[in-house]
Order: structure tokens, then sequence, then C-alpha cells
């Protein structure tokens, strides 16, 4: 796997992997580019420590800003309603754009969500459910997923309303990865 060293152009906000906390990268800071995938960039920095920069702060990485990133101004519209099978399919299309950032591989093929509920609302639209897990309990990172993927299940065409419920019951093991990812991961 080789890694593309880049040097930093401005100042810019990041989150440490896995604790979850904010940090920063620095202008002039040389870091290796690890993972680009789901609209954010996980950066590797000299001391081997990750961390993950949003990807709207993708230009302080001398990167354009990555199409699962940008912001979409969320206008409600229920004049044409959306249907819960459409809902959940394209549910499940925005899930399989969030990805662990130390793992190449999407949270759905990961075996993290657990599930998906679809509720219509009395006063129309959509409210999405979706109960998941991480690969190690006390991951720091759960709020920073939880936001994006609430953010990008926000998006979809008819949902009003999206809240996902982190959970470690059952714990999550290898064994709820798909042969997929498994195959990708080189473990099998």
């Amino acid at each position: 796997m080789s890694y593309d060293l880049v040097t930093v152009v401005r100042d810019a906000k990041a989150t440490t992997i896995p604790y979850g906390t904010e940090t920063m990268v620095f202008k002039d800071e040389k870091v290796y580019l690890t993972q680009t995938l789901g609209g954010s960039f996980t950066v590797q920095r000299d001391n081997g420590q990750l961390v993950r920069v949003e990807g709207k702060d993708a230009d302080a990485l001398g990167k354009e800003i990555p199409e699962e990133a940008k912001v979409f101004k969320i206008n409600y519209d229920d004049s044409e309603p959306v249907d819960d099978k459409t809902v959940e399919q394209n549910v499940w299309t925005q899930l399989k754009t969030c990805y662990d950032p130390e793992i190449p591989v999407d949270i759905v093929e990961l075996g993290l969500i657990y599930g998906c509920v679809i509720k219509s609302l009395p006063e129309g639209g959509k409210r999405v459910e979706v109960v998941m897990t991480l690969t190690a309990p006390g991951c720091g990172m759960s709020g920073v997923l939880k936001t994006e993927i609430e953010q990008k299940l926000g998006r979809i065409k008819g949902v009003r309303e999206a809240f996902v419920e982190v959970t470690f019951e059952p714990p999550w093991n290898q064994s709820l990865m798909t042969e997929a990812a498994r195959l990708q991961l080189g473990m099998m």
C-alpha cells in the first residue's frame, strides 16, 4: 500500500483517530494521505498519529472537495411524496458512502449497521432511524460517524428527520463483515 506525502497548505481542524478529539493539522506540516473515502481524508503524521480531515477542508491538503463532502442545502419538499421503499434504498446507498476512518471498507460491508427503520411523520415526510455499532467499544469516533451519517441521511429526498443510535449490543465481530469486505481486507 502506498501513501501520498502531502504538505498541508493551511491550518485546518482535524479529529484524532480513534479518540475522536479535536486537533489541528498545521500549515507546512508533512502528512501521509492514507485514505480518501466517503468525503473525508485520513492522514498519518510523522509520529504515526492518524487524524481525519473533513472534506470541506480538502484544500488544506491541496485536494479538491469530494462530491460526497459538498454541503447541500436541505429544503424539505413534500410536494412529491416518496414511498418507504425508495427512501430505504436511498438510505442504504448513503450508508455505503460512510467509512471507518481506519479501514477502507464502508460501514455496511463491515457489518456495522444493525438495522434501519423508516417511519412516516404526521406532518409529512419520513424519519429514518438507524442502529449501528463500531468495531471497538469506546471508540471516540462514534460521535463523528453518527453526525456524518445523520447529515448524509438528511439529504435524502423525503427525509425530514434522521437519527442514528450507536449500540454495542451485540458486540461487533468479524463474522458480521460481508464476504467482499473480508476479501478486500485479506481475511479470506
